[in-house]
């Protein structure tokens, strides 16, 4: 009885001591990154195929009105653009491997706009979390322009992540929940395709 009573305060001073941090251990490699490269259903559902990558939140950043709805930032006047938060496991994927893709997955070089969708809420950003994913983000852009893998110069933002809203329920998970819908066919579905045989 002793011996248990010994073992119960053991664990309970332990559980003190160290209070979050034991969770906190478990999850040291879970890092989040934030990209815009046109509509966020097509870019989610790019992200979300990914190993490594543990989710991928549509929502809405880098403007000036406080908790936009859709139709606000579709207007073009608040200032945001559609992103995607991606939460992942930096043992299993890198930043920078999540920054090539966001290279192939949309077409860099075109200011505010992403084929036939037009506003600055459909710009190409890099909003970055930290001092070293703001290093590692301007280099990856530097060496994509270098590398001449786009006939035009490259125009992606790179700015510090600020205020973020997450877009609405009905835009998460849109491609999953809508696989028939003209959008996820015609523009979301062939570009998976592409991206897959690369």
């Amino acid at each position: 009885m002793i011996r248990l009573v010994s073992i119960v305060l053991f664990l309970y001073v332990i559980e003190i001591s160290f209070g979050g941090k034991l969770e906190h251990t478990q999850n040291q490699y879970l890092e989040e990154a934030t990209f815009g490269a046109g509509c966020f259903w097509c870019v989610e559902a790019v992200f979300e195929q990914l190993e490594g990558v543990m989710e991928v939140q549509a929502g809405y950043t880098g403007g000036n009105t406080k908790n936009p709805s859709y139709e606000e930032v579709c207007s073009g006047k608040t200032g945001h653009a559609e992103v995607i938060r991606v939460v992942f496991d930096s043992t299993i994927i890198s930043f920078d491997s999540l920054l090539n893709i966001f290279w192939e997955a949309h077409d860099p070089t075109t200011l505010n706009r992403q084929g036939a969708d037009v506003g600055n809420q459909y710009r190409s950003a890099i909003f970055y979390h930290t001092e070293e994913q703001k290093q590692i983000a301007e280099k990856a852009k530097a060496s994509a322009d270098k590398s001449k893998r786009y006939p035009n110069p490259i125009v992606t933002e790179i700015s510090p992540l600020r205020e973020y809203y997450p877009a609405e329920d009905y835009h998460q998970d849109y491609f999953k929940n809508n696989p028939n819908a003209p959008y996820c066919q015609l523009v979301i579905k062939p570009k998976l395709e592409k991206l897959h045989h690369k």
